[in-house]
Parts: C-alpha cells; structure tokens; sequence
C-alpha cells in the first residue's frame, strides 16, 4: 500500500514538472519533448553514446511508451482503494499540485507569470475536454467486433 501510494505521487507530480519545462519542438520534431533531447544530447544517462537521429527517436519512443506503461500500473492499483481513499489521494496530490504552480509562479517574472497562467488555463481546458469526451465515450453503445 506505501509503494502504491508513493508511486501515485510520483506520478501525480509528473505534470507539474513538466509545465515548467520549456516547450517548443526540438530536434526530433513536434513529439520531441525537452526531457527526451536532453537525456540523449549531453545531460542524460544518453548523453555520451554519440545517438544517430534515428536512435533518439527509437529511445524517445520507448521511454513515452514506460511513461504510459507505468500510468497505467498505477492506475490498476488506484482502482483497488477504497474510494473514500481515492478521494482524499486524489485531493491531496490536487493540494499539493496547486501548491507547487504557486511557487513556480512566485518565482517567475511578470510576463513570465501571464504566460504560465496562459499555460495553466489551456491546460485545465484540456482536462475538461478529455474528461467530457470520456464521459461521451462511456455512454455510446459498444460496438461488436
């Protein structure tokens, strides 16, 4: 239970570190996030292997693929708490998400601050999309294949 709710934050915080990375298409094109462009260009475990463009794709694919396998496992073992605990997991790792925006944002500059807050609110629209269209989703018959 200790490990399932470690990895449940860690993978909560996941987001909020990535807002405060810089966006942008890197080398590898539109898919490619800075986290993977770093790892393979110097900064990473990858650094230092002289990657052709090819390999950095193959790895970038690789790792987006264990970020949404263990998503996926932690989501398996959200569904096995009871939901008085999910609600107040859920509400904690909400808590403690809003809490690190504000001191990102505390430590911005005024434009810097606007552009963030820009960020938050596409980023809240497209939870409010996704979880509209799940719900649409949930309501159309199954279709046999």
């Amino acid at each position: 239970m200790r490990k399932t709710l470690i990895a449940l934050l860690f993978a909560a915080a996941l987001p909020t570190v990535a807002m405060a990375m810089p966006e942008g298409p890197g080398p590898m094109g539109p898919m490619d996030g800075p986290r993977h462009s770093e790892h393979m260009r110097g900064k990473g475990p990858f650094g230092q292997l002289d990657l052709s463009r090819e390999q950095r794709q193959q790895i970038g694919k690789l790792m987006g693929e264990q970020m949404h396998d263990r998503k996926a496992v932690v989501e398996k073992y959200l569904e096995k708490l009871s939901p008085a605990d999910q609600k107040a997991m859920k509400d904690e790792l909400a808590a403690k998400q809003q809490k690190t925006q504000a001191d990102i944002r505390a430590l911005l500059k005024p434009e810097q601050q606007k552009e963030f807050d820009a960020i938050v609110k596409k980023q809240e629209e497209r939870r409010a999309e996704w979880a509209e269209f799940k719900a649409w989703k949930a309501q159309q018959p199954q279709k046999a294949q």
